[in-house]
């Protein structure tokens, strides 16, 4: 008991029409999630139970998110069942179902363009991908004129800009297929000519075939 309370955070004044998707954005950084049990009333706030794999992470998302404010909701974040001698200003009600929701998704502006995914990539991947360049709030993969085109919103225009210098043509890779991408800052005017390119790779493509491709591209 005592060791799951110190890894189990308790999260309070949710938004609701938050997902569960959105609750790992907000802590993933503090280290590795084990459960997210979210809880949605029929009406707002929601709240949610965020279980670290170790204590110290714990206690790192509850200094760094208590008191944050998220789509215009302060947060309240503390151990779990009361921890740190602390208690809830009130029961959380424990009749609600968690899980996924629908809803409107958090996006931003800072928004990049992801070309040459393998056929297999999953919003999930993307958004592994890309947080090697900073906070993604947002991913998303689709079929688009024959190509599979993955976007990612960062939560700032720095991370945005930080992604395209990191990640373009970098190697993607998930539990079935890798292939080498293009990042490119998004742009709605252009993105249809930018169609007339393709930048689909195979999945058994070669790290010397990609150099010599693009060496005949540019």
């Amino acid at each position: 008991m005592g060791r799951r309370n110190s890894c189990t955070i308790y999260v309070g004044n949710l938004p609701g029409d938050i997902r569960e998707r959105e609750v790992e954005d907000l802590f993933y950084k503090y280290g590795r999630i084990v459960d997210i049990d979210l809880k949605i009333p029929p009406r707002p706030p929601g709240y949610a139970f965020v279980e670290f794999e170790d204590p110290r992470d714990a206690d790192d998302a509850i200094y760094g998110r208590d008191g944050y404010t998220f789509d215009g909701y302060r947060l309240r974040v503390e151990l779990a069942h009361g921890g740190r001698g602390q208690s809830y200003s009130h029961d959380p009600p424990r009749s609600f179902s968690s899980g996924r929701r629908g809803g409107v998704s958090r996006r931003s502006e800072y928004r990049v363009m992801v070309d040459g995914l393998p056929s297999s990539a999953s919003w999930q991947d993307l958004k592994d991908h890309m947080r090697r360049a900073g906070d993604v709030c947002f991913s998303d993969v689709y079929r688009e004129a024959g190509e599979i085109v993955g976007i990612a919103d960062y939560t700032n225009y720095d991370d945005m800009k930080y992604a395209i210098r990191k990640l373009d043509d970098t190697e993607f890779r998930n539990a079935f297929s890798r292939a080498y991408i293009r990042v490119r800052e998004y742009n709605a005017r252009s993105r249809s000519r930018s169609l007339s390119v393709s930048y689909s790779r195979s999945r058994s493509y070669s790290r010397s075939g990609h150099a010599a491709i693009w060496g005949l591209l540019s």
